[in-house]
């Protein structure tokens, strides 16, 4: 019995847990606890949880399920924590291990393996289901299927996401992407550009911007062959084994390419890549190859100022607020360069929000799989935008874009306001598009 409590307190990370001083720092920052009010839901209650579990006096792991999943590991109260408390290693232990132990239903279980094993890690399913969105959008159906109100039915609030779906490029863009693109004048660096899963499905016209922007500050840009998902949805959910198969062939196919960054433009996805040394900890030679991965490992905001900022040719008048991406503001720790160029700008008003640092409540896929308590989030956070008079709303993920266009929706704000990628908003300025 002991020996299965010293595994488990292993398992759980347990040791990490001593470093908390429940000393409440982090329920301010917290976005979960300050929309539920609940004690459990706050980073202080579910180190808490875990270490009860850790030390035997709570046996059953199924009551920490509901204050995981509620997380949305924005991982704010890190950088609140005066302890220094690796809360989100404690997170995604306490998330594996309920997820080994779960016996999830026959339909639930086949499609988490089809999306973690299957979908994400191939460019060719993934380009297969785009092709699939593209005719959909290109053929007309989609505004037969929203005038209908057909969406209006789909499971998961599903209906909501497909109103504010991005136009995906057509097949033939998105199969005949060049592999080497040469930088415009003197070149600075040579640079990997890591394209992504659902980044490079859904958002390749970001991508293909951010390429021409690195190309037009003074980069050489590389395309990897072989290159794959980046893990974060897998370790958000549980499966770490998953995560770190995938970290491995990202690495290996990274390491053969001669450049001085890899360089990526979503926030969640550049987290995950800036944490593969933490990741593979456990296995020494994985671990060395992680750690100058990591790095190379950068933020596209931060190559664009290393090179000097984007040569500007064209005015955007317009007042202009900028939604941070968790976690490129506490994990990433980048937080100054997307400031810089926004603020580079001509003709714009750059106004903070309030709560500036406070998740929008999209985290991955949370906002679909806890639809109610991401809308609450996002609400409070659409306050805090509107009250700034914002026309454009900026962002550095994905996943924070489609949440804020998602709250432009929901308070009927879209003949006045606007949500861009920073990528999207400096090319319109550098007059690339």
């Amino acid at each position: 019995m002991n020996q299965m409590l010293e595994d488990l307190k292993k398992e759980l990370k347990y040791e990490k847990t001593n470093s908390c001083v429940q000393c409440g720092y982090c329920l301010p920052v917290c976005p979960t606890y300050m929309t539920m009010g609940k004690e459990t839901h706050s980073p202080r209650g579910r180190i808490n949880l875990v270490k009860m579990v850790g030390e035997g006096r709570i046996t059953d792991l199924s009551v920490l399920e509901e204050p995981m999943n509620l997380c949305l590991g924005c991982r704010a109260c890190e950088t609140a924590c005066p302890t220094g408390v690796e809360y989100g290693t404690i997170l995604e232990a306490a998330r594996a291990a309920i997820t080994r132990r779960k016996k999830f239903s026959f339909p639930v279980k086949t499609l988490r393996n089809t999306i973690f094993k299957k979908v994400f890690p191939s460019k060719s399913k993934l380009n297969l289901l785009t092709d699939g969105l593209w005719l959909y959008q290109k053929t007309g159906l989609q505004k037969v299927a929203q005038k209908t109100g057909i969406t209006r039915a789909l499971p998961f609030n599903l209906g909501q996401f497909e109103a504010i779906t991005p136009t995906v490029t057509s097949p033939s863009e998105r199969r005949n992407r060049f592999k080497r693109i040469p930088a415009k004048g003197e070149k600075k660096y040579t640079v990997a550009f890591f394209t992504g899963c659902i980044m490079d499905a859904m958002f390749q016209r970001i991508n293909d911007l951010s390429i021409a922007l690195l190309s037009h500050v003074g980069c050489e840009v590389l395309i990897v062959e072989n290159e794959t998902c980046c893990g974060a949805l897998h370790a958000h959910s549980g499966e770490m084994d998953e995560a770190k198969v995938l970290a491995k062939k990202n690495i290996a196919a990274f390491e053969k390419e001669d450049v001085e960054f890899i360089i990526n433009n979503a926030g969640g996805c550049g987290a995950m890549l800036h944490e593969y040394d933490h990741l593979l900890a456990d296995e020494p030679e994985w671990h060395e190859r992680a750690k100058e991965f990591v790095r190379k490992s950068k933020d596209i905001s931060q190559i664009l100022v290393a090179c000097g900022g984007v040569p500007m040719n064209k005015e955007l008048p317009g007042r202009v607020t900028y939604q941070r991406s968790c976690h490129l503001t506490n994990v990433q720790k980048v937080t100054k360069e997307p400031v810089q160029l926004i603020e580079s700008i001509p003709g714009i008003d750059f106004i903070e929000m309030k709560d500036k640092d406070m998740c929008c409540g999209s985290a991955g896929i949370y906002n679909i799989v806890n639809y109610d308590a991401s809308m609450e989030i996002l609400d409070e956070k659409m306050k805090n935008v509107k009250d700034t008079h914002a026309t454009t709303i900026i962002t550095t993920n994905p996943g924070c874009l489609l949440q804020m266009k998602l709250g432009i929706e929901r308070e009927k704000m879209g003949k006045e306001a606007r949500a861009l990628h920073l990528v999207e908003y400096l090319a319109e300025a550098a007059g690339i598009v």
